[in-house]
């Protein structure tokens, strides 16, 4: 597949991917911190409406971009295809769910014992732990998809679709997120050239893709508003319509070459989305503790960014020491050949 005269097998990076990859990081982010310190404070700002509007295709659309270019490794071998997609997300999951547990221990302690705090720690790799079920689901959608290359795509599609409609609610977190989530990305698989088509159109008549833009903002802000954004079928179409909405975005910013600090963050999503639990706790504490800022809007936003910088921080450090196992698989933990870039990566 070419997309914009570049080999979608090649390693050159496409820039609207990652401006729209960069949307997504900032959206979880800004989730986490707002919500964060909103339950803390007991009260809501100015961010919580930004938070709510973006609830329809936050998480639809960063899986819907992971899906995009899964067409290219797909009929890769069995091993190799484990390596890259189960075993690389699996060694980052492991580590950082150590890593979080190591700073949540004392706590998890005082409220109950440290046998409890073990068990919590074991079923953690059952029940995915915090922020990083998302690295814990994307293994499973990969696996999945793979594994059904012979079923006919529209009816997974269709079955994918009809289970995000059910909005299945067991109370385990690997089944209400496959059932919610797995169609989006299995949308951004099948519908990959569909997506860098709708691209394609963005950049050449973007005076159209901004009336579009500005159309899907008031539809989807009223239902938000209105509280119908999660009824069966809406949030659907609101989280496909979401996603294709950053798509266009993403394309336009490129286009312009505006905000290349939000390109260089979906470059390093996973970075961020792995790290930033740690600069955001920490800041919200300290906010709250001291003080110094009242209104919870704008501590939700410095929250919001100490999050993004901080976990940017905590990579370029790592780079620099022996650390760099903490974004860089090591050898050990290799199944197949080894590539030239061992970093992590969304997909490849």
């Amino acid at each position: 597949m070419t997309i914009n005269g570049t080999s979608a097998g090649h390693s050159a990076r496409i820039d609207w991917v990652d401006y729209a990859k960069g949307i997504c990081i900032v959206m979880v982010v800004m989730m986490h911190s707002v919500l964060g310190v909103e339950a803390a404070a007991g009260q809501t700002g100015f961010m919580h409406g930004l938070v709510a509007f973006a609830k329809p295709f936050r998480m639809p659309d960063f899986f819907l971009i992971s899906g995009l270019f899964l067409s290219v490794v797909i009929d890769r071998d069995w091993r190799t295809y484990l390596d890259r997609k189960v075993v690389h997300f699996a060694y980052f999951y492991v580590l950082w769910v150590t890593i979080q547990f190591g700073f949540k221990a004392p706590s998890f302690a005082a409220e109950s014992n440290w046998t409890h705090v073990g068990y919590l720690y074991l079923e953690s790799f059952i029940e995915p732990f915090g922020t990083l079920w998302f690295i814990y689901l994307l293994p499973v959608f990969f696996v999945v998809t793979k594994a059904t290359l012979r079923v006919p795509p529209l009816a997974i599609w269709l079955a994918a679709a009809a289970l995000e409609m059910l909005h299945v609610a067991t109370g385990w977190t690997v089944i209400d997120e496959f059932c919610a989530r797995f169609v989006y990305f299995y949308s951004g698989y099948l519908f990959a050239s569909h997506v860098f088509a709708l691209s394609d159109r963005a950049r050449a008549r973007p005076t159209f893709a901004l009336a579009g833009l500005v159309l899907w903002m008031l539809v989807n802000g009223g239902l938000v508003h209105l509280g119908f954004s999660e009824w069966p079928l809406i949030s659907l179409a609101l989280g496909l319509a979401g996603a294709c909405a950053i798509v266009v975005i993403g394309t336009l910013l490129a286009q312009a070459r505006w905000l290349d600090g939000l390109r260089y963050c979906g470059e390093h999503s996973i970075v961020i989305y792995l790290a930033f639990f740690l600069p955001m706790a920490a800041t919200r504490t300290l906010l709250l503790k001291f003080a110094l800022i009242h209104d919870i809007g704008t501590i939700s936003l410095l929250v919001t960014i100490a999050g993004i910088f901080g976990a940017l921080a905590i990579w370029w450090i790592s780079r620099g020491t022996r650390a760099n196992f903490l974004f860089e698989r090591p050898a050990a933990f290799w199944i197949a050949p080894r590539k030239a870039r061992a970093g992590l990566q969304a997909a490849e």
